[in-house]
């Protein structure tokens, strides 16, 4: 008498949802990091931005012999300062916020970091 071994063939039902539950396992964690390693992403950016529209208010006020009272508008900072990367509007910031130029006292602003939202530092020029 002789017995015929077969060899499993395919994967069975406990093996498959074993290893879906592996991979929802490993989403749960990496999605969250995801998320913040985006936004803290877009609050870089946007202190940049922030930044850049600081350097070129400086070279405003350099150039044409301004004071601290003195207030350069976006059309002037575009036009002579920001020429290489903006055409026509100053950049904005990636998060949906708006930036409020100031005077030459005061540093670039952004709604969002002025507004409460997110943690403490995000959207703000230092």
């Amino acid at each position: 008498m002789s017995v015929i071994l077969r060899a499993k063939k395919g994967f069975t039902l406990v093996e498959i949802m074993i290893v879906v539950l592996i991979i929802a396992i490993l989403l749960a964690i990496a999605v969250p990091n995801f998320l913040a390693s985006r936004e803290r992403s877009r609050a870089t950016t946007c202190q940049a931005n922030m930044r850049q529209m600081d350097t070129a208010k400086e070279h405003w006020a350099m150039e044409n012999q301004m004071g601290q009272t003195d207030t350069p508008t976006s059309a002037e900072l575009i036009t002579e300062y920001m020429r290489a990367r903006y055409e026509d509007a100053l950049p904005s910031c990636p998060s949906s916020g708006t930036y409020t130029l100031g005077n030459m006292a005061t540093l670039p602003v952004c709604s969002i970091g002025t507004n409460g939202s997110g943690t403490p530092d995000d959207h703000v020029l230092q």
